[in-house]
């Protein structure tokens, strides 16, 4: 189920399903708003946004409250995180994802929002979008990258290729080979919080987008390994028909080398397998459908399509 798309005029509602609006630096709040406005958006919140507690989120019921208004009220097109943050899987169980599929509409956000936007796909099949939430619409590094692929997956139906940005330059080859398919993931880390939930999406026969942030230090590279070892050990993993690999921080130390060392035993070497793509915890960022459709082929060159969205 793929919600209408967007347009210029509609509402936007901001939410904080994880982190608080109150965490957003008030120089990137006045970038990322005025940045919509001048898109012809119309910019509303949600009344608990700002609340703030201990965990630097609201109450677990506060925020199932202002999702369940958001997608109830019918002026709204689009529901947009307003940052990520640690806790968005504890709203999962208390969601009315019966309300949600009645009112199908753009849910977008990245990072811990991973959770939200697989387990709404999961539980209602309505497409959601690894987006940029709020916050990184106020970020200046090669916005108009950010911005066109925001229109082009967000704001219009028709298929698109997704090219390097400047700051990647080139995406990299790890296994040659082609797939087309549905997507699932998002950040690392999150999705692998879904296990053994109803909230976990199918894996079988899916083409995984996956990426994470540098929160372990000189760990990251032992994390991330034993987090896609740990994926790929759920049942129906051994179907998946390619891996697209988001583009990591420098101090994650990522390199092509270390990135075959880790796929390595743990899939098929005939599935398609890059890195380095424009997402993740990096800027600028290319946005992608939870449960859309993608084709990949990789030779010596990569040609990477979003088709259905």
């Amino acid at each position: 189920m793929i919600p209408q798309k967007l347009n210029p005029e509609d509402e936007i509602r901001i939410i904080a399903p994880s982190s608080s609006l109150t965490r957003v630096r008030p120089d990137i709040y006045d970038s990322a708003f005025t940045f919509l406005k001048d898109k012809g958006f119309n910019i509303t919140f949600s009344k608990n946004c700002r609340e703030t507690n201990m965990f630097l989120s609201s109450s677990i019921r506060s925020r199932v409250d202002d999702i369940h208004e958001a997608f109830a009220d019918k002026n709204v097109k689009a529901v947009m995180a307003c940052i990520g943050g640690f806790n968005a899987n504890e709203i999962l169980p208390y969601l009315d994802y019966e309300l949600i599929r009645a009112n199908p509409k753009i849910l977008c956000g990245y990072s811990d929002i991973t959770a939200l936007l697989n387990a709404v796909y999961a539980k209602t099949g309505l497409v959601t979008y690894h987006a940029p939430h709020l916050a990184a619409l106020g970020f200046l590094n090669e916005r108009e990258y950010t911005e066109k692929y925001f229109s082009e997956c967000i704001m219009s139906d028709a298929s698109f290729a997704v090219t390097p940005s400047v700051a990647s330059q080139s995406y990299t080859v790890i296994q040659k080979g082609k797939c087309e398919g549905e997507i699932i993931g998002g950040n690392l880390c999150t999705l692998n919080l879904l296990q053994g939930t109803p909230y976990m999406p199918e894996i079988e026969n899916r083409v995984l987008f996956l990426e994470d942030d540098n929160i372990m230090g000189d760990y990251f590279v032992c994390e991330f390994d034993r987090n896609l070892q740990s994926l790929l050990q759920i049942s129906g993993a051994d179907t998946i028909r390619g891996i697209v690999f988001g583009r990591f921080d420098e101090s994650c130390k990522m390199t092509e080398d270390i990135v075959k060392a880790i796929v390595k035993d743990k899939v098929s070497p005939d599935i398609p397998i890059v890195f380095g793509v424009d997402f993740g915890h990096v800027f600028p960022m290319f946005s992608f459908p939870i449960g859309g459709r993608v084709r990949l082929s990789v030779n010596n060159s990569i040609d990477l399509k979003i088709i259905e969205h």
